[in-house]
């Protein structure tokens, strides 16, 4: 946590560098907006080296902020990187520790209550993933003034669904899904409302609503995911707009179109702070939950969506957690700036607590430190991680573990643990274990002290010589 002289320190900086021309009170607390992509590769932006989808909003955050190199997802899937996220605690940690039908309990702290705590308004809008329809963990029982769209990653597979959840009550659409699943999953037969157009007005509405207050917008957009049911057609998009004419496959044109389609929404919000004078006190995040699939017929190399990296979503090798992650907050973070600090899902809270002044609101026992540091270009004052840990509880159970350079890979379980050395090997290609055999023995065993029992989640119980 961050001293009280550092945050006074960071509110004198705040109050000089917003311009006087902002609507806004130089003393208003900072808004927060934080944007995260669906299953969103490091490398299918523009500004992380993507040369054939079109991001070109995305890409002016960066020119305008700040592009991080070296920043990690909470979970190699949907509901424990969002769990991560929210409430503070690396996978190791975390109540919700995989995919599954799990909901936050009501001792459960996440990143919208610590917010509340400084007097801002707080909106969920797109996917949740963390509760269900009349449970402790609906996002207006979890600290969310506001929410609109998913609640069940199931349910947001489908992009025609035949409902949306607004606040804790259904909204019927127009849609017809033949043999709609329990939580709303399917392929739907009429498509009619496409639900990234249903969900992006109402972000937009929730920052016309709050321009005059603190706001925190938590903007959770479902693109480009796949929807599973559908097979191979699971790219589900309106149109593939400037990729229809290309020789490309049909699932390609469409995960392209995804991407597109919502680099054009997170230019809209950014627009919109733009049009009600709140642009400098804004700061504005954009990052991904996992890294790239191969799902409803994409092929994730065909536009090489995980960049230099080794792996896809499901792996905990470097490209199933690194993610993008820009923060662009104008007069604070300088233009065109990168940082290599290694952060990660589970510091969002202390971030957030350190520009809100609220740390004192943080558990003590969270995994993160505050990155606002290293947003601001203070290197020298950035605390840095012993290690970034997460654990996966799939497809025989994994682990891994970073600590500087070193990056120890343990997947499967009933497979030896393998060591890279990232700042010579990204892609993770030559296992140098039996070449630092102490080291090896030292990271595994933080790996063990990394993990917290759990009856829910467990690593599978292995006989294996070592």
């Amino acid at each position: 946590m961050q001293t009280k002289t550092r945050r006074i320190c960071l509110f004198v900086f705040i109050m000089f560098a917003v311009p006087f021309t902002s609507a806004v009170g130089a003393d208003q607390l900072p808004n927060i907006i934080f944007i995260m992509a669906d299953d969103l590769g490091y490398g299918d932006l523009g500004c992380y080296g993507q040369k054939r989808i079109k991001t070109p909003h995305i890409d002016q955050m960066a020119v305008e902020g700040m592009r991080f190199t070296d920043f990690y997802a909470g979970s190699t899937v949907c509901a424990p990187s969002r769990c991560v996220l929210m409430t503070g605690y690396h996978t190791g940690h975390c109540f919700i520790r995989g995919n599954g039908k799990d909901n936050l309990r009501p001792d459960d702290i996440t990143v919208a209550e610590v917010l509340k705590k400084a007097g801002y308004a707080t909106g969920l809008f797109g996917k949740w993933g963390l509760g269900h329809e009349g449970s402790t963990g609906l996002p207006t029982r979890q600290g969310f003034d506001a929410f609109f769209g998913y609640l069940d990653q199931h349910h947001a597979h489908n992009y025609y669904p035949t409902f949306l959840i607004d606040n804790e009550d259904r909204v019927k659409l127009k849609n017809l899904v033949p043999n709609e699943g329990r939580f709303g999953q399917g392929v739907a037969s009429k498509k009619i409302q496409y639900s990234q157009d249903l969900i992006a007005p109402r972000a937009l509405q929730f920052v016309d609503d709050h321009k005059d207050e603190p706001f925190f917008l938590y903007y959770a957009l479902t693109l480009p995911h796949a929807n599973n049911e559908a097979g191979k057609k699971g790219m589900e998009i309106p149109d593939h707009g400037i990729y229809t004419d290309l020789d490309w496959p049909e699932a390609q044109k469409g995960h392209a179109a995804m991407i597109s389609r919502m680099d054009a929404d997170v230019g809209a919000i950014l627009d919109r702070l733009r049009h009600h004078g709140i642009d400098d006190n804004t700061i504005v995040m954009f990052t991904s939950d996992n890294g790239p699939h191969r799902e409803g017929g994409n092929n994730s190399d065909f536009n090489d969506s995980n960049g230099l990296l080794k792996g896809i979503k499901r792996d905990l090798s470097e490209g199933g957690i690194r993610v993008p992650m820009i923060v662009r907050w104008p007069g604070n973070v300088k233009a065109g700036s990168t940082s290599s600090h290694a952060g990660a899902f589970w510091d969002l809270m202390a971030t957030c607590a350190d520009i809100a002044g609220v740390e004192d609101h943080v558990p003590d026992d969270t995994d993160g430190v505050s990155f606002l540091p290293a947003v601001l270009g203070n290197s020298d004052q950035q605390e840095e991680h012993d290690f970034l840990y997460w654990a996966f509880y799939e497809r025989g159970g994994a682990r891994a573990i970073r600590a500087g350079d070193w990056k120890v890979v343990h997947q499967p379980f009933n497979s030896q643990p393998r060591l890279y050395n990232l700042a010579d090997d990204l892609g993770e290609q030559k296992n140098l274990a039996a070449d630092h055999p102490d080291l090896l023995k030292e990271l595994v065993a933080k790996m063990d002290g990394a993990y917290a029992p759990s009856e829910r989640w467990r690593f599978p119980q292995i006989n294996r010589k070592d």
